[in-house]
């Protein structure tokens, strides 16, 4: 993972994601760029940001030892110094149990990170976790992206209202009724957003990884589910996690939330309740809470065997001046960073991104790596399985030329089987409909898991985090997931006879091999679409 000699001078940052742009391309960009500034005198009176009024700095508390969560997790981390322990997150209702019961447990402080929290049953039942937490008198900071946060005004006006609870938005849209509005009015500023994951309680644990707070990350939708992956930290890995969000937290784009989502209700308990209260009464979410209870990390916990993987570790993230800097500055980028710690690959490189758009350059780079002797082999959605089509585009212009190199690549089925691909827990869909873990592993051993996907968004445009562990155990699990699992859940893409065409080979139960001749579950209509798509300059936005 590292950059071409000649990725700078091509116009990408190290880390060989971006395309050069053609001159065709230039001039249709500068074209969008006339189109949008003409646009933008109609939304000019509407898109000014308030003084960040009220916008006092805080810290993540560091006198935590004492709490009970400090204790639980002192033993362990004694017996293990210069090292911190991580548990892996396949199933959502581990990953939801985690967050819940962390928030019950602590004492002093919760802090979460979101680039998505909807107002769904996870959503309301993870709010109301953070609600009691507060009356207890543990301070509650949550710092959310106001890309996703239509709609949510008066629940957030509510929450914010309580004493031990402050709300930010980061990077925020000054009006509230457009989200469009907006994206004309500032478009440079807009179009870059948070896109961190994190939660922490009492600075002594943290999950971190690809999951936001929705129904379709947690096991809890009817018909819709992603295969995500977090991981949750305890030792000194934690403490870093708190600088990165005491940086984005205090950071010029995070704004308190009250001027932007109105009063706060005059009896904020009397709004609230009424919806904790429905959903505890709601039977699916009942279902889902019963299922919850008997997680295997639930299990695990109670029965107090679980078994943490011991590793040194860095937290990796961009700098949030990066939303305000159009210059792709290499110091307040994660990419260069990531591309070090990992290290070069020597022997293999296993990539699960579910947005995967490597650019000319990064296709250049993963190629060099293939033609050299690396394996390198990628896992990402299908058309029929992406929830982006427009960054499947992206990827698809780019898959002849790693193919022909000797990339492997796989491309998850729509409706998943669950039992395979160990990502379901056991309630809800019985089928995962897409992907959306990002994680990749060097040479069996170092790993990454986090929000940053394989595309030009996460590389330039968006801000992102995650952990880099020196885990042979996680490097070499993955490893196996490829080798095993991989192939019951994901189309391989191989090259046709005439080396000028795809095909996508599945294999069904009992053995039998079919081959696709087009990207499978499709139509005509999506295929055309991806195909024109496929040609505008666009992925420096994808």
């Amino acid at each position: 993972m590292t950059a071409t000699p000649d990725s700078r001078a091509a116009g990408a940052q190290p880390g060989g994601l971006r395309a050069r742009p053609s001159g065709r391309a230039a001039a249709l960009r500068r074209l969008l760029v006339i189109v949008l500034a003409a646009a933008a005198w109609l939304a000019a009176g509407c898109t000014t940001l308030p003084p960040p009024a009220g916008r006092t700095p805080s810290h993540a508390y560091t006198d935590t030892v004492q709490t009970p969560l400090g204790q639980a997790v002192a033993p362990a981390v004694a017996e293990h110094p210069g090292r911190s322990g991580f548990l892996a997150f396949e199933d959502p209702h581990d990953a939801f149990a985690a967050r819940v019961l962390l928030a019950g447990a602590a004492e002093r402080s919760i802090d979460a990170q979101y680039f998505v929290w909807h107002d769904d049953a996870v959503g309301i039942l993870m709010w109301q976790a953070l609600w009691q937490a507060a009356q207890r008198g543990v301070r509650v900071r949550v710092l959310l992206d106001d890309a996703n946060t239509a709609g949510l005004d008066p629940l957030l006006a509510a929450l914010g209202a309580h004493p031990n609870i402050e709300l930010r938005l980061y990077n925020p849209f000054p009006t509230r009724s457009s989200r469009a509005l907006g994206y004309l009015g500032d478009f440079s500023r807009l179009n870059r957003r948070m896109h961190n994951k994190a939660f922490i309680a009492d600075n002594q644990a943290s999950v971190v990884g690809g999951r936001n707070i929705a129904d379709e990350y947690f096991g809890a939708a009817d018909g819709l589910g992603f295969a995500d992956l977090d991981v949750l930290a305890i030792g000194a890995v934690v403490q870093a996690v708190s600088r990165e969000f005491d940086l984005y937290w205090n950071s010029a784009s995070a704004y308190p939330a009250a001027p932007f989502v109105g009063p706060a209700p005059a009896d904020p308990a009397a709004v609230l309740q009424p919806r904790f209260d429905a959903v505890q009464r709601d039977p699916q979410a009942a279902r889902y809470l019963q299922a919850v209870r008997g997680a295997p990390f639930v299990r695990e916990l109670l029965e107090r065997r679980l078994a943490f993987d011991w590793a040194t570790a860095q937290v990796l993230y961009d700098d949030p001046a990066k939303t305000l800097d159009a210059d792709d500055r290499a110091d307040l980028l994660l990419l260069p960073a990531l591309m070090q710690r990992m290290g070069m690959p020597r022997r293999s490189l296993d990539i699960v991104s579910p947005y995967f758009v490597p650019g000319e350059t990064g296709t250049a780079m993963l190629a060099g790596l293939a033609r050299g002797g690396v394996q390198v082999r990628v896992l990402t959605n299908s058309l029929a399985s992406s929830d982006e089509s427009v960054v499947h585009a992206g990827y698809a212009k780019r898959r002849l030329d790693l193919l022909r190199a000797g990339v492997r690549l796989w491309e998850l089925e729509p409706g998943a089987a669950a039992a395979s691909m160990r990502v379901r827990g056991r309630f809800g869909p019985a089928k995962v409909s897409g992907l959306h873990a990002k994680t990749y592993a060097v040479d069996g051993a170092r790993v990454f898991v986090g929000s940053f996907n394989f595309d030009q968004r996460s590389a330039h445009l968006n801000t992102e985090m995650g952990l880099v562990m020196d885990s042979p155990q996680a490097a070499q699990q993955l490893a196996r997931v490829f080798e095993t699992e991989v192939p019951e859940v994901a189309y391989e893409v191989r090259l046709g006879a005439d080396g000028s065409s795809l095909q996508w080979v599945e294999q069904r139960d009992g053995g039998a091999t079919v081959v696709h001749d087009v990207d499978p579950e499709t139509s005509l209509w999506q295929r055309l679409k991806i195909g024109f798509l496929e040609g505008l300059p666009i992925d420096w936005l994808l």
